[in-house]
C-alpha cells in the first residue's frame, strides 16, 4: 500500500518551566495557545484554513477536558475547525502527530496543527474516598444539629490530600511508580549510580552548551507570566550539576537500596509544543517550504514493570522495515525519563539474550553511538511535561538534522503502562 507523504512545515514550543512545588503561572491551554499563536501568525495560511487541531495532554484540568478544542478556539481557528485531545501518557504529543499523519494519509485532512501540552505543576490535590464520602454526607445534612453531628465524625487521619501527580505516575497494574520501573532496569542491566549521575550531568552540560550556541532559538516562543515576567528559555537546567554533586542526593524511589534520584530523573515541568503537518496538496496550495517529512511510526507494548525499554521495542521494527542499522539514523532523540531508562535501552540493544528473547533477533543490534543521541541534552535537564515531550523531541530532532545538514533521525519515547513509541523523520533543506 502506498501512503501519501506527510510533511512537517514548521513547529514551535514554549520554554519548559520547572515546577517549584506550587501551581505555575500558566494552565496547559495557556501554554498551548502561547506557542500556537506565534507559530500560526508566521504561516501563509489563516488559522481557519486548518482541517483539524489535535493536542496531546496527560493531565488536562477539569475545566478544559477536551483541551484540543479549547486551544483551537482560543487560537482563532473558528467554530468549524474541529479540535480534539489524545492521551497516551508520555507519548501523547507523538500520538497527536501520528493521528494527524493517519488522517492526512487517508485524505481526510490536508493541514493539521498537532502537538502536546501539560502543566504538571497544576496537577490537582485529591481527597481519599473516605473523605469524599464524608463531604457528601455533610452536604446532605439539612439541619444544624445534623451538620454538627457529622462534624464529630470527620476522619481527621484522612484529611490530608492525595497528590494526584503521584497517583498518575504510578502504574495501576503493577503498582509501581515510574521511578521504580527505572530501578528495575538499573538492576537488570547492572547500571551503576555513577553511570546514571554521569549521564544526568552530561544532559545538563549539553543543554547549557546548546543554549549558549542558540540552538533552541528557532523553536522556543517566549511567554509572559501574569506578573509581567518574560520567560524565554528552559529554566530547569543547572550548571552546578556534576556527577559528584548529584552523588550527594538520596535515592527517591527505593530509599534503602536504590540508585534513581531526583537528580538523575526527568523534572516535573510545564510546557507545550506544536508542529504543523501538511499533505503535498496543501504544501503546493499555500506555497510552503517544509522542514521535514515523517517517514514511519511504530507503537509497541511490553512489560509495564520495564516500561523504560519502550524505545527499543518501538524503534527496532522501524529500523528493520527500512533496512537500517542502529547507527544509520544520523541523530537520535530518546526522551530522558530517567538516566537508567535511556542507559537501559542502550544496554538492551547490545544484549544478545534480550534481543533474541524479546525482539526475535538472531543477535544484538549493537552499540548505539551516544554521540548521535540527545546531542543538545534531554528531559533530565529540560524537563518532561508529559503531554508535550513526544512532540518536542520530534521538533528538536528536525532542528538538529537541519543544523548539521543531515537527513535521517529517529525520535523515541517510553510510555507509562508498558509501551513505546518511535517516529522516523527526514529533514528537508
Amino acid at each position: 500500500m502506498t501512503f501519501k507523504p506527510v510533511y512537517i512545515v514548521d513547529g514551535a514550543r514554549t520554554p519548559f518551566i520547572k515546577s517549584r512545588n506550587t501551581p505555575g503561572p500558566f494552565s496547559a491551554s495557556d501554554l498551548a495557545v502561547a506557542a500556537g499563536r506565534t507559530l500560526l501568525v508566521r504561516q501563509p495560511f489563516a488559522a481557519e484554513d486548518l482541517d483539524e487541531v489535535i493536542l496531546g495532554c496527560a493531565i488536562p484540568s477539569v475545566d478544559e477536558t477536551n483541551i484540543g478544542r479549547v486551544a483551537a478556539l482560543r487560537l482563532g481557528c473558528g467554530r468549524k475547525v474541529p479540535g480534539w485531545t489524545v492521551m497516551r501518557n508520555c507519548a501523547s504529543g507523538m500520538q497527536a502527530l501520528d493521528s494527524a499523519v493517519a488522517n492526512i494519509q487517508l485524505g481526510r485532512s490536508h493541514l493539521v496543527l498537532a502537538g502536546g501540552t501539560d502543566a504538571l505543576s497544576r496537577a490537582p490535590l485529591q481527597f481519599s474516598d473516605e473523605m469524599t464520602r464524608w463531604f457528601a454526607a455533610f452536604a446532605a445534612a439539612r439541619t444544624s444539629t445534623a451538620k454538627l453531628r457529622q462534624l464529630t465524625r470527620l476522619p481527621w487521619r484522612r484529611l490530608g490530600p492525595v497528590i494526584g501527580l503521584m497517583r498518575g505516575l504510578t502504574d495501576p497494574v503493577v503498582n509501581l511508580m515510574m521511578g521504580q520501573t527505572a530501578e528495575n532496569l538499573a538492576w537488570k542491566f547492572n547500571i551503576t549510580r555513577r553511570q546514571q549521575d554521569e549521564f544526568a550531568a552530561n544532559s545538563h552540560l549539553r543543554v547549557i552548551a546548546a543554549q549558549q550556541a542558540g540552538h533552541f532559538a528557532d523553536e522556543i516562543v517566549p511567554v509572559v507570566a501574569p506578573d509581567g515576567t518574560v520567560i524565554d528559555a528552559d529554566d530547569g537546567v543547572r550548571a552546578d550539576s556534576t556527577p559528584d554533586s548529584l552523588a550527594k542526593l538520596k535515592p527517591f524511589f527505593d530509599r534503602n537500596y536504590g540508585s534513581v534520584t531526583a537528580g538523575n530523573s526527568s523534572q516535573i515541568t510545564d510546557g507545550a509544543a506544536w508542529l504543523i503537518l501538511a499533505s503535498e496538496e496543501a504544501v503546493k496550495h499555500f506555497g510552503m517550504q517544509p522542514i521535514g517529512r515523517i517517514l514511519d511510526t511504530q507503537w509497541a507494548g511490553l512489560d509495564p514493570a520495564q516500561m523504560g525499554l519502550g524505545p527499543v521495542h518501538a524503534a527496532t521494527p522501524i529500523l528493520q522495515r527500512h533496512g537500517l542499522g542502529l547507527n544509520d539514523p544520523d541523530v537520535w532523540e530518546i526522551n530522558e525519563a530517567f538516566s537508567a531508562q535511556v542507559l537501559g535501552c542502550i544496554a538492551a540493544w547490545n544484549d544478545a539474550d534480550y534481543c533474541r528473547d524479546q525482539l526475535g533477533l538472531s543477535g544484538p543490534m549493537g552499540v548505539l553511538d551516544t554521540g548521535r543521541l540527545n546531542v543538545d541534552g534531554g528531559a533530565i535537564a529540560l524537563g518532561h511535561p508529559v503531554g508535550a515531550s513526544g512532540a518536542r523531541i520530534v521538533l528538536h530532532l528536525l532542528q538538529v538534522l537541519r543544523r548539521k545538514q543531515q537527513r535521517l533521525g529517529m525520535a523515541s519515547i517510553c510510555i507509562g503502562g508498558g509501551q513505546g513509541g518511535a517516529m522516523l523523520v527526514e529533514a528537508l533543506s
